[in-house]
C-alpha cells in the first residue's frame, strides 16, 4: 500500500492559536540567539571572536556602520544552522540507515573542526560525540535485524526450491501436468518478487540455490515433454488401430452371412474399446466412419429380417392355432394321451417353417414350455411307480437314520469337553443329514 494513501492532511489550528505557536517560536529563536551571542564579542577592528574553553579565535569581520549585535548575527545564524542539523540528526538516526547517519554525522563534524560560527561549539562537539555512540548501537541492532531478515530469506528462498524439486520428483504417471506447470510459475514469481524486495543473501548461496531451481524446473519440463510425447505416439498408435478396424468394418458391409457377421462386428467393437481414448477430436472423428461402415451392414440386415418376417407372417397364424391346441392338454391329466397329442402337433409344426423374429419367443418359447410339462409329468408318474426308488430309499433311510444318531452322540461329547469347533462342525453335518433323509422319505 503507498504510505501517501494513509496522509492525513492536518487540520490547520484557528488563527489565534496559530498566531500563539508562531509567536513562541520566535521567542524561542531569539533566546537561542541570545544565548549564542553570549559565546561571541566584537573589538575595535571590526572582528568576530568566538569564545571556547581553549581561549578565544578570530572567526570573521564585519564591515564599519553596524553595532556589535548586527556583527554577531551572520555568525550566531550560522551556529544556529549547525546545532538544527545535529537536531535533525538526533531525531532522525533511530530511522535511517546506520551508514547514512555515519556520513551525515561524518560532514557535520567536518563542519565543527573551525566552524566559522558564534555559539557554545563544544556543546555541539560533545552532542555529535554522543551521536557517534547512538549510531553505533543503532547499527548493532540493524546489524541483527538485517542477519535475522537474511536467515529468513534464505529458509524462504530454500523453502521454493524444495518445493520445486518435489514437483520435478514426482511420478510422471501421477504429474497433473497443468496444475504442477502453474504451481512452478507461481513459485518462479514468488522467487524474483524475493529477488527485488525481500533480504539480500550473499551471491554464492543465491546462486546455488538458483542452479538448483533451475535444475528442477529443467527436469520438470524435461518429463512433461516426454509425457506429452509418449501420449502422442499413443495417440497415433491407437489412431492408426481404429482405422485398422474401420478397414476390416467397412470390408464386411456386403456381407450377407448375417449371424457370423454380426458376431464380427461386436468382436470388432471389443476391439475398439480396448484400443483406448486418441483425443477427444479424433475419436469423435473415428467413431462417426466405424458407425457408419458397419451400419450400412446393420441396415441391409434390417431390410431382410423384415422381408423374411413378411414372408413368414401366415406361418405365424398356422403355429399360433397349433399353440392353443396344445394348450388345451395343460393341466396334464393323461400322460400317454397328453404325449400322443403334443407329438402330433410337433410334426404339424415343424413343416409349417419360421415365424417372424419378433415372434418366436412366444410361440417357439411356448411351444417347449408344454413339451417340458408333459416330459416332467411322464417323469413324476415313471418315479411313483418305481418299486426298485423304494427299496433304494428304505435303505438309504436307514443308513442316514444311523449316521444322525452318530452325530448327535458325538455332539454331547463335544459339548462335555468344550469343543467349540467340533460342535459346530457336527452340528452343520447333521443338518446336513435331516434334510437328506427328509428328501429320500418325502421324495
Amino acid at each position: 500500500m503507498n504510505p501517501s494513501q494513509n496522509f492525513k492532511k492536518p487540520v490547520p489550528l484557528p488563527k489565534p492559536a496559530a498566531e500563539a505557536q508562531r509567536n513562541a517560536r520566535a521567542l524561542q529563536n531569539e533566546n537561542a540567539a541570545g544565548q549564542a551571542a553570549k559565546w561571541g564579542r566584537v573589538d575595535e577592528e571590526h572582528n568576530v571572536w568566538l569564545k571556547t574553553a581553549d581561549g578565544e579565535r578570530i572567526v570573521g569581520q564585519y564591515a564599519a556602520g553596524g553595532t556589535d549585535a548586527d556583527a554577531l548575527k551572520l555568525y550566531v545564524r550560522r551556529y544556529l544552522d549547525l546545532k538544527a542539523q545535529i537536531d535533525l540528526l538526533e531525531a532522525r538516526v533511530e530511522h535511517i540507515s546506520p551508514e547514512e547517519a555515519r556520513k551525515s554525522l561524518k560532514t557535520l563534524q567536518d563542519e565543527l573542526t573551525e566552524p566559522a560560527v558564534v555559539g557554545d561549539v563544544d556543546a555541539l562537539r560533545n552532542r555529535a560525540q554522543e551521536l557517534t555512540a547512538a549510531i553505533e548501537k543503532r547499527a548493532q541492532t540493524v546489524s541483527g535485524e538485517r542477519a535475522a531478515a537474511k536467515e529468513k530469506a534464505l529458509q524462504e528462498r530454500t523453502a521454493l526450491v524444495e518445493h520445486a524439486e518435489e514437483i520435478a520428483n514426482r511420478d510422471p504417471e501421477k504429474t497433473h501436468w497443468r496444475d504442477s506447470r502453474e504451481e512452478f510459475e507461481k513459485i518462479f514469481e514468488q522467487w524474483k518478487y524475493a529477488q527485488r524486495h525481500g533480504a539480500r543473501i550473499d551471491r554464492a548461496t543465491e546462486d546455488g540455490l538458483w542452479k538448483r531451481f533451475s535444475a528442477a524446473r529443467t527436469k520438470f519440463d524435461r518429463h512433461r515433454r516426454q509425457h506429452f510425447s509418449e501420449l502422442e505416439a499413443q495417440r497415433r498408435a491407437t489412431v492408426a488401430q481404429k482405422e485398422d478396424i474401420i478397414a476390416r468394418a467397412v470390408d464386411l458391409q456386403t456381407s450377407t452371412d448375417w449371424t457370423a457377421t454380426t458376431a464380427a462386428y461386436r468382436r470388432l467393437l471389443e476391439e475398439w474399446k480396448k484400443a483406448g481414448r486418441s483425443g477427444r477430436k479424433d475419436d469423435d472423428r473415428l467413431w462417426e466412419r466405424f458407425r457408419a461402415a458397419q451400419q450400412v451392414f446393420f441396415d441391409a440386415r434390417t431390410a431382410y429380417n423384415a422381408q423374411i418376417d413378411e414372408e413368414y407372417a401366415g406361418n405365424l397364424t398356422q403355429k399360433l392355432e397349433l399353440l392353443a391346441e396344445a394348450e388345451k392338454l395343460l393341466p396334464i391329466n393323461d400322460v400317454a394321451y397328453a404325449k400322443e397329442q403334443i407329438r402330433a402337433i410337433g410334426d404339424k409344426w415343424d413343416r409349417i417353417g419360421r415365424v417372424p423374429r419378433a415372434d418366436i419367443a412366444r410361440t417357439e418359447g411356448r411351444m417347449r414350455e408344454i413339451e417340458a410339462a408333459i416330459r416332467d409329468a411322464e417323469n413324476e408318474q415313471w418315479a411313483s411307480t418305481d418299486p426298485e426308488k423304494d427299496e433304494r430309499a428304505s435303505g438309504m433311510a436307514a443308513q442316514l437314520e444311523e449316521l444322525i444318531a452318530d452325530l448327535q452322540a458325538r455332539i454331547e461329547t463335544a459339548k462335555e469337553q468344550g469343543e467349540t469347533a467340533k460342535i459346530k462342525e457336527f452340528e452343520e453335518a447333521l443338518e446336513a443329514r435331516k434334510a437328506w433323509l427328509k428328501a429320500v422319505t418325502e421324495g
